[in-house]
């Protein structure tokens, strides 16, 4: 569904991400791991048009340059990491901006039956649907984070992308998240790409990792054969003894 053929990009100066290619096959949940300053986000965005950016980039073997901005909006949704909101939009209408790509007259046309049932579907599935009236000025960022996640829901992509997702979320909302992206990946026609910084819980969620060092790629494959040593040698620390002996407080 996604193919990235030997993507280059960065800020103007030495490229950040340097002849990363990956492939995400339907239903596939890909992690994106590696220590910060490692091109995670970089690669991201540049996945998402945000960056400028060689190599190519396919959605079901169509070059995603060529794509309208409104039609590559209809195929790839970004959940980017929290960001200040300065509008008092409700919770609804937040989310209902996420079915912006499908409306042929823009903002000005109104909400139609599978606009609000697109919405209403997208916030019970993150449990904010009785939240649906307040002011996303209110939120705590968790909340927030979630309300971020239901717009991408409810734009009904084939591919969310998620910048550091669990980011403000407790511990049970972290679960309820990720839960959430494995039930929505398990539809027909989707797949889910993250970057994370929780390497247990990227893991757990994961069926494959990539693990980036100064911009290119370590590792890429299945995330539960990702070996101790790789990880050790990319963070420069023994990631798996630092994990044992933090569960050893619980024993």
């Amino acid at each position: 569904m996604l193919k990235v053929k030997d993507l280059r990009c960065g800020y103007g100066g030495p490229d950040v991400v340097q002849g990363v290619s990956f492939a995400l096959r339907e239903g596939e949940k890909l992690c994106v791991l590696g220590p910060n300053g490692s091109g995670k986000t970089t690669l991201l965005r540049a996945v998402a048009g945000l960056l400028p950016r060689r190599g190519q980039v396919l959605l079901d073997g169509t070059d995603a340059a060529a794509l309208p901005r409104r039609e590559l909006a209809r195929r790839v949704a970004l959940m980017s990491q929290l960001s200040p909101v300065y509008f008092s939009y409700t919770v609804y209408e937040t989310v209902m901006l996420g079915r912006y790509p499908h409306r042929k007259g823009g903002l000005l046309d109104r909400d139609s039956e599978a606009d609000r049932a697109a919405v209403r579907e997208s916030l019970e599935r993150v449990g904010l649907w009785e939240h649906r009236d307040r002011p996303v000025t209110e939120l705590s960022g968790g909340q927030l984070q979630r309300v971020f996640l239901a717009r991408a829901f409810a734009q009904d992509p084939a591919v969310i992308l998620l910048d550091e997702p669990t980011n403000h979320l407790d511990l049970k909302y972290q679960l309820e998240l990720t839960e959430s992206l494995r039930a929505w990946t398990a539809r027909p026609g989707r797949c889910a790409m993250g970057v994370f910084h929780d390497i247990s819980l990227a893991l757990a969620f994961a069926d494959s990792a990539l693990l980036l060092q100064d911009g290119r790629i370590r590792y890429l494959g299945p995330a539960d054969v990702l070996d101790r040593q790789t990880l050790a040698q990319v963070y420069d620390m023994d990631v798996a003894g630092y994990m044992r002996a933090a569960l050893r407080r619980w024993e």
